[in-house]
């Protein structure tokens, strides 16, 4: 029963052989998708060690082209995340309320920005404060490229928290309204707390997103970012294969880092929700008590348990 799953069954003998059979399949395709690719760029002449040599022996092309790059992206992924995550979270409580006046505009917000692509956004914002602020030229694009992030990420990031407030079960919200507590109370400290941890993967994918799309500003508005740095390498060093490959594995990598974070961050979150437990011992308690005497509640994980009705039907029964 333990290699039962809830979503299929545990495969048998056929099946097993049969995904093993894939899996060779597919590896051996890979195998000679890889085999292709080398042969190609080998033909090229793309994997003469002198393309790729300057990434190991000279330190110009890291301390002039790719750490200030590198830099540059994720200051501006930073600033995007810090600014997109807050106003993400009150855009999709502002799209839970109960009062027309903020849920209409909340989303009307979300809809109108979710659906413009993020360059448009970026090339927007760029026109606009060329405009209409008298910010350095050599400064806009950065700023721009900020802007661009947080309003789309935002409003997707809104739709994530609205989603998962909603997928938890009705039954929290009732019993923290049924104990007194109003509903902005119940949302900061019953729905958000437990909604999180759900909310976490499409949060972290989406911060995924944010750094990856820092590749559009350097692409269309020119900023010194990671990506940007790559015609500069290659105009230098006349390696753009190279040149690529190597800001792609700086992708990889920090991204590989920024998810590992998380996950980490995602089973601190659970362990720590599965070993807390609380005994309420005044306050519902009490007011429990008060309407029907004899019964105790314990919360035990989130869950309130009836203690002293339980013991009286046993002694009745047993009576």
């Amino acid at each position: 029963m333990s290699d039962l799953s809830v979503l299929y069954d545990a495969p048998g003998p056929r099946a097993r052989a049969r995904n093993t059979l894939y899996t060779v399949v597919f590896l051996g395709l890979l195998a000679l998708g890889a085999w292709w690719v080398w042969g190609v760029l080998s033909d090229k002449g793309q994997l003469e060690w002198d393309l790729w040599k300057p990434f190991f022996t000279d330190s110009d092309i890291w301390t002039t082209f790719l750490l200030p790059g590198l830099w540059d992206t994720l200051v501006a992924a930073f600033l995007a995340m810090v600014i997109a995550l807050p106003l993400g979270a009150v855009l999709g409580i502002g799209r839970l309320s109960e009062h027309r006046w903020i849920r209409l505009p909340a989303g009307v917000v979300v809809e109108f920005f979710r659906a413009i692509p993020v360059l448009v956004l970026m090339l927007f914002a760029n026109e606009a404060y060329a405009m209409w602020t008298d910010l350095d030229p050599a400064s806009r694009p950065m700023y721009a490229m900020v802007t661009g992030l947080v309003l789309y990420n935002a409003s997707v990031l809104a739709e994530v928290v609205r989603a998962g407030v909603l997928a938890l079960p009705r039954g929290q919200s009732d019993a923290a309204m049924a104990i007194g507590m109003r509903r902005s109370q119940t949302m900061v400290s019953v729905l958000l707390p437990q909604a999180v941890t759900a909310m976490l993967p499409a949060i972290v994918s989406q911060l995924v997103v944010i750094l990856k799309d820092t590749a559009l500003g350097g692409a269309m508005l020119s900023t010194t970012e990671l990506l940007g740095t790559v015609s500069l390498i290659s105009a230098n060093y006349a390696n753009l294969i190279a040149a690529v490959t190597v800001v792609a594995l700086i992708y990889i990598l920090v991204n590989f880092l920024l998810t590992s974070f998380a996950s980490w961050l995602e089973g601190r979150i659970r362990r720590g929700k599965r070993s807390t437990g609380t005994v309420l011992v005044a306050g519902v308690g009490d007011a429990l008590d008060a309407e029907r005497p004899g019964q105790g509640v314990v919360a035990v994980g989130g869950g309130a348990v009836g203690v002293g009705a339980q013991d009286e039907d046993k002694e009745d029964r047993a009576g």
